[in-house]
C-alpha cells in the first residue's frame, strides 16, 4: 500500500459557459500521505467545491494529474471510478444525505450491500460503525427521530464501514449547533488519531485549525501556510 493516498500535479479544471472557457483551479499541485489531516479552507467561489469533487473522484480534471492510491484517475472507466467511491473514500457531507425511510442500521450497510457483502457481515460491520460513534443504542432509528448531530455520526459510521483510505469531508458542521458541531469534530480527530486519513473542506478557520494541516485556496490557486508544504 504506497503512503501517498492521493496527489494532483498541476491540475486544472476549466467549466464552459456559452463559448467562453471559465478557469476554476490553477495549476493545483496537491499531496496527502497515508494518516494525514488536512484542511482545506477557502471561502465561497473559491474552487474548493470543484476540488473535492475532483479528489472524490465526482468529476474530472481539465488537465494535470490526479493518483489516487497508486491509480491514475483520469484513465479510469466510470465502473471503475464507482468501486474507488464506494470502497476506498467515505464521504462526510453537510446536509448528511441520509436515505429518509431506512434506520440508521439500514443506512450505515449501503456502502457495503453496494460492495456485495453477505448479510450477515453487513450487519456485523454497520453495528461495528455505529458503536464506534456512539449511537449503538440509536441503530433501529430514522433520521427523523434523531438530532443533527446524531445524523451526522450516522453518515460518519456510514462513511467509515468500508474502512476507506480516505475520509473526505464537506463542511461537516456547517449544519450543527455549536455542542454537536463539537462532538463531530472530536470524532474525526479521534479517526485520525486511530490512523484514518481525513481531508476536511470547510470555509471557517476554527473547524480547519482542527486539522493538523491547512491548505487555503482562493480564485482557483492553492496555498500554504509559510513554512508548510502542499
Amino acid at each position: 500500500m504506497s503512503d501517498i493516498v492521493l496527489q494532483l500535479k498541476n491540475v486544472d479544471k476549466d467549466y464552459k459557459l456559452d463559448k467562453l472557457s471559465v478557469p476554476v483551479l490553477k495549476n493545483i499541485s496537491f499531496t496527502v500521505s497515508d494518516g494525514e489531516y488536512v484542511a482545506i479552507m477557502g471561502p465561497s467561489g473559491s474552487g474548493k467545491s470543484t476540488m473535492m469533487n475532483i479528489i472524490g473522484c465526482l468529476d474530472k480534471q481539465t488537465s494535470g494529474e490526479f493518483i489516487f492510491d497508486g491509480v491514475d484517475v483520469s484513465k479510469c472507466r466510470d465502473k471503475q471510478l464507482s468501486i474507488i467511491r464506494n470502497e476506498k473514500i467515505g464521504f462526510v457531507f453537510q446536509n448528511f444525505n441520509l436515505m429518509p425511510r431506512s434506520t440508521a442500521l439500514e443506512n450505515v450497510e449501503l456502502p457495503l450491500l453496494y460492495a456485495g457483502v453477505r448479510r450477515s457481515e453487513r450487519r456485523r460491520r454497520a453495528k461495528e460503525a455505529l458503536t464506534r460513534v456512539g449511537l449503538e443504542d440509536r441503530m433501529l432509528f430514522k433520521p427523523t427521530q434523531l438530532s443533527g448531530g446524531q445524523k451526522q455520526r450516522v453518515a460518519i459510521a456510514r462513511a467509515i464501514v468500508n474502512k476507506p483510505r480516505l475520509l473526505l469531508a464537506d463542511e461537516p458542521t456547517g449544519a450543527l449547533d455549536s455542542k454537536s458541531g463539537e462532538q463531530v469534530m472530536q470524532l474525526f480527530s479521534e479517526l485520525n488519531d486511530e490512523g484514518v486519513t481525513v481531508v476536511m473542506i470547510t470555509h471557517a478557520q476554527d473547524i480547519a485549525d482542527r486539522a493538523k494541516r491547512v491548505v487555503y485556496i482562493l480564485d482557483g490557486e492553492l496555498f500554504a501556510r509559510e513554512g508548510e508544504s502542499l
